[in-house]
């Protein structure tokens, strides 16, 4: 599964479901099975964990992620703080209805629809249970700023909370993941080009450009530009552009002159004759009709 593809329609918004900072004397959490993520970090003591029957022990400062699907228990032998935080990472529509499940609940078929998509599922990533962060003091502070704005009644604080989370689940995807690689997996969608060509719609668009936006060579831009589209980009971009001077000729009063400058053209005579070969007819006389 390519992760830039299924992010089209379920992109990366971290929800956070549950967060605390506990402190405790030995504890055991049965075995359940998770929904969402479940991100622990070892602020004090020691914490074991099976996860999906493979046994980890972490000590002081080290995370570990533990992943929608995962059967796990934990257990700690004597006094701890392990702050943690449910929470998805994919758009849920339905994320209120999810929720951390209890120990010793492992049947979720009647809550497969709620399971978060699981990021090891994803081409060219893997993230292990204990995690490797390249910056171990910047995950700390991360994660706990996360909980402690969660932790506050203020929506400024919930969305400073929703932040910190954004950019701790950037840094673990990007820790764990191969930047070549998941840029030599993008998909050739190209579903920003209106978007950007009407952005720059006045404005000289080079193949160089947009072809190194979509991290490809401009001859594969090109040709997965004809497939996407149906035609080349200059032709696109010139259907964009009349397009537009259409619109503005029949709501606006601005001058062909000011319709030809906003629509990327260098004078009048231009954009005339560009709009007749393509429409049939000149500006003035679109303009005039019923």
């Amino acid at each position: 599964m390519n992760l830039f593809a299924f992010t089209q329609q379920h992109p990366i918004v971290p929800f956070i479901r549950e967060s605390d900072i506990p402190q405790r004397d030995a504890c055991y959490l049965p075995f359940r099975k998770l929904l969402d993520y479940l991100l622990i970090y070892v602020h004090k003591g020691e914490l074991t964990i099976v996860a999906d029957e493979i046994e980890h022990r972490l000590v002081e400062d080290q995370f570990c992620l533990l992943q929608p699907g995962t059967v796990h228990n934990l257990h700690a032998a004597a006094y701890n703080e392990t702050p943690f935080a449910h929470l998805d990472l994919f758009y849920q529509a339905h994320r209120d209805k999810s929720f951390p499940t209890k120990p010793g609940q492992i049947d979720l078929g009647d809550y497969g629809h709620l399971m978060q998509p699981r990021l090891n599922d994803f081409e060219g990533i893997h993230i292990p249970v204990v995690l490797k962060p390249r910056q171990p003091e910047l995950y700390r502070r991360l994660m706990l700023r996360m909980i402690e704005c969660w932790l506050t009644p203020d929506p400024l604080m919930k969305l400073a909370a929703q932040a910190a989370g954004t950019e701790l689940v950037h840094e673990i995807i990007r820790d764990h993941t191969s930047e070549s690689g998941l840029a030599n997996r993008s998909p050739d969608t190209l579903d920003w080009i209106d978007s950007y060509m009407s952005y720059h719609l006045a404005e000289p668009l080079s193949i160089q450009d947009m072809s190194k936006r979509a991290h490809l060579s401009p001859s594969r831009f090109r040709e997965v530009f004809r497939n996407r589209f149906g035609m080349p980009p200059h032709q696109y971009l010139v259907q964009l552009r009349l397009n537009h001077a259409k619109e503005l000729l029949l709501s606006t009063s601005y001058t062909l002159a000011q319709i030809a400058d906003f629509c990327g053209y260098s004078d009048v005579s231009h954009f005339s004759n560009a709009f007749k070969a393509r429409i049939g007819c000149t500006p003035g006389a679109y303009r005039l009709q019923p």
